[in-house]
């Protein structure tokens, strides 16, 4: 009996009010993990501890063997070994990555998927060639003029698998300006090691300042298009909206947000932390993919009151910048902590989540709950 890939791919749906987490959900969060936020205090982090979101296989793949394919809408299209990237002029970004729906687990009603909390980010250094001297090649531009027949550009990564009923290799699409920054990457190094098998050896798309659906792992093809991409993981998934039947809005760039590295000590299972009465030195990170972080604010009341923060520097422009703010703790008692961002773009980070059905681009503030004793 041949059976559709429709029977073992679920819709797309939102948990029931007060629904638990499902067995699914616990699969794809032991397969996904995201960075302990003690991890917090590195400037760059240790490539076992960031984040990782693997939406199919791992998919195994020869360094010696592997190929890109650059072509679509350009004259000369292209085929560049591992070594033809290498040979060009190195350049190397230190960027903050972030999943689109951290903190999806934390709305009420939950989209039920990976079921993120706060700790779905890391910052990498990440090496690689310029993607748009390589687009340029390829014949992308005519000199200073673009091709006209230039929209979009869709990058295919070697991963495939079966989504809401649609097999489909993972394929994600960037307008033209956006892949022809000076600061997108096909990366093959990660804080100065070759890529690791996970996080998408052995050359991944590095798009600075967007969310991580966009910096597409294990990287085959680099597709110009003249027309706009439609492929399921532009035009289905990764949209802000609140029906099921709206279009909704893309997800294209990190919103601002601040985390706290969790001070004192944890309670083993429900991580409520633990620190003594008098001078607690909070510390934390805080980033945005639209303009660099002027200002980070902390409350020690869940929101009903702030105070500034005071900022360490900005590494490079899409990297989280440090913060530290001494919290005098008062009498005994339970404290929630949280912080909040705001960027040159205009930016402030919300205390309370805007809810959508897919739980993307949530950048409600982090709460820290805190037993002083």
């Amino acid at each position: 009996m041949s059976m559709s890939v429709e029977s073992v791919s679920a819709p797309a749906r939102v948990a029931e009010l007060g629904e638990g987490i499902t067995v699914d959900e616990l699969r794809l969060a032991a397969r996904n993990h995201g960075m302990p936020l003690e991890a917090l205090h590195y400037d760059v982090t240790p490539v076992g501890l960031h984040y990782l979101l693997t939406h199919y296989d791992i998919p195994v793949i020869d360094p010696a063997a592997w190929r890109l394919a650059v072509d679509g809408a350009v004259p000369r299209p292209l085929s560049l070994s591992l070594d033809d990237l290498r040979a060009r002029e190195p350049v190397t970004h230190r960027v903050t990555l972030e999943c689109a729906g951290n903190g999806r687990a934390r709305l009420e009603p939950r989209p039920v998927s990976q079921p993120w909390l706060d700790e779905a980010v890391g910052t990498a250094s990440w090496t690689g060639a310029r993607l748009a001297d390589v687009l340029g090649e390829a014949g992308l531009r005519d000199g200073a003029r673009l091709l006209d027949a230039a929209v979009d550009v869709a990058f295919t990564g070697a991963d495939r698998g079966v989504e809401r009923g649609e097999e489909q290799v993972y394929r994600r699409g960037l307008p033209v300006a956006e892949a022809l920054r000076d600061d997108v990457l096909l990366a093959y190094e990660m804080n100065g090691q070759p890529l690791p098998p996970q996080h998408g050896a052995p050359v991944r798309l590095v798009v600075p300042g967007w969310y991580g659906m966009a910096h597409v792992k294990w990287l085959v093809g680099v597709t110009v298009l003249d027309a706009p991409f439609d492929g399921f993981q532009n035009v289905t998934a990764y949209r802000v909206k609140r029906e099921p039947d709206e279009p909704g809005e893309p997800v294209t760039r990190i919103l601002p947000r601040a985390l706290i590295r969790p001070p004192g000590i944890p309670d083993f299972q429900s991580r409520v932390r633990i620190v003594d009465r008098g001078r607690v030195v909070l510390t934390g990170r805080a980033w945005s993919g639209w303009a660099p972080v002027l200002g980070v604010d902390v409350s020690a009341d869940g929101g009903g009151s702030w105070a500034a923060a005071e900022l360490g520097p900005q590494p490079d422009t899409y990297a989280w910048r440090p913060w530290r703010f001494t919290w005098e703790a008062p009498e005994p008692g339970r404290y929630a902590l949280r912080a909040r961002a705001r960027d040159g773009a205009g930016h402030v980070q919300p205390v309370e989540a805007a809810w959508n059905r897919q739980g993307m681009a949530n950048n409600h503030a982090q709460l820290v709950d805190v037993v002083v004793r």
